[in-house]
């Protein structure tokens, strides 16, 4: 049995696909098929996705995605950080001098 991804596309052993639920992103490690419809499993979280939720992408695609993935990941935990602590913090004034 042939697995497709959400859009129809045949999903194979070694393509990259992104689980639509979270953007997860990965390559295809293993394919099962049941009554119930194809399960994909993907390297980056050794989980089985149901076909009918992922998406096939190409390599290129996987790494620009991955690339903006990681700039906002950052930014969230920055913001997270500024929301513990209350307020923005200046520190040019509590730096110290290497000088020698």
């Amino acid at each position: 049995m042939e697995s497709l991804d959400s859009c129809g596309k045949p999903v194979e052993k070694g393509s990259y696909v992104i689980y639509n639920g979270t953007g997860t992103i990965g390559k295809v490690v293993d394919i099962k098929s049941e009554d119930s419809g194809s399960w994909i499993k993907v390297d980056k979280t050794d989980l089985w996705y149901k076909s009918q939720f992922i998406q096939a992408i190409n390599k290129s695609e996987e790494a620009k995605i991955g690339s903006k993935r990681r700039k906002e990941d950052a930014m969230d935990k920055v913001k997270k950080m500024k929301k513990t602590i209350g307020e923005d913090v200046d520190m040019s004034t509590e730096l110290c001098d290497g000088g020698g």
